[in-house]
């Protein structure tokens, strides 16, 4: 998950072979379950605060942070 503010944006998939790797698996069953209407919501609430970083320019605070695409 991406999140600006702890607010969810976007996810990125994984491998099917990190489905079935228990750490990646335990790491998972830590964390807060987001069903898609949550994510839902979370975006829409950004696109309204022109918060959104894929519709909109944003300055980022710590850019080096992001994952090299």
């Amino acid at each position: 998950m991406y999140f600006i503010n702890n607010i969810p944006f976007t996810f990125d998939e994984l491998p099917h072979t990190a489905l079935h790797t228990t750490e990646v698996v335990e790491a998972a069953n830590c964390q807060r379950r987001y069903e898609p209407e949550d994510l839902y919501k979370a975006s829409l609430y950004l696109i309204d605060e022109e918060c959104h970083p894929m519709l909109f320019e944003l300055e980022l605070e710590n850019p080096e942070l992001l994952p090299v695409d």
